[in-house]
């Protein structure tokens, strides 16, 4: 009787052993060139849509300003609280996520608050500080709208 080998197929090495150190290193390069030109332009999108909250924040308070001038002896107010925004009697709050300061201010003329009124917003995140472009909001009693930049309100 034979002896009977049960013959394997042969394994043979196709080739395929992983990426080389080149390879990778370029693989790591490219990567890093697109991080480097993608993250400053989305932490500007970050910071410019912050701007939208500070701006809907000053047109809030400049809406509640005009409701309580009509229906408090025609006069503005500088206490956030007689706006609605909290019950401290305080001129000056944050507002939204934190990103803003807001500070409403009413001049007084020989003790009697004038009928005008100016609402200011400021950044006092660090990161927000870095938006130098538009670093101050304001609105005032007249309506008008003003910042650093010109293209920041719109």
């Amino acid at each position: 009787m034979r002896a009977t080998s049960l013959s394997r197929p042969h394994c043979r090495r196709t080739g395929i052993a992983g990426f080389s150190l080149i390879e990778l290193m370029v693989t790591v390069a490219i990567v890093a060139i697109l991080a480097s030109i993608a993250l400053p332009s989305y932490l500007s999108s970050v910071r410019k849509s912050r701007r939208t909250e500070a701006k809907s924040a000053l047109l809030d308070l400049a809406g509640r300003e005009e409701r309580y001038y009509n229906t408090n002896n025609n006069t503005y107010t500088a206490l956030a609280n007689n706006l609605g925004y909290g019950t401290a009697a305080v001129s000056t709050l944050t507002v939204g996520s934190g990103y803003y300061q807001v500070t409403i201010s009413s001049p007084a003329a020989d003790g009697v608050p004038a009928p005008s009124y100016e609402i200011v917003a400021v950044p006092i995140t660090p990161d927000q500080l870095k938006d130098v472009q538009c670093l101050q909001f304001t609105i005032d009693s007249t309506g008008l709208q003003t910042a650093t930049n010109a293209v920041c309100w719109q």
